[in-house]
């Protein structure tokens, strides 16, 4: 994995409370933890968001070949 440096201003309070979660790691550790939440956070809410379109472009109690999503979900409540 290739590494670069970045340098930036951050609020003091917060990093000092993340470094207390990390212990004895390095501020780059930290750094990484953040961005992967951050792009983690980022994937979740792309994917919930291609899903919300789906369903408003093709509800839930829209049938199709095999009934409609609505009605399987009763069935299986009752089962």
């Amino acid at each position: 994995m290739n590494r670069i440096r970045i340098s930036t201003t951050v609020d003091s309070d917060l990093l000092n409370e993340a470094r207390a979660y990390c212990g004895p790691e390095k501020d780059a550790v930290v750094m990484d933890t953040a961005l992967r939440a951050f792009v983690l956070q980022r994937r979740n809410a792309a994917i919930d968001a291609a899903y919300a379109a789906a369903y408003d472009q093709h509800p839930f109690d829209e049938p199709d070949q095999w009934g409609d999503l609505i009605s399987f979900g009763h069935a299986a409540e009752k089962s």
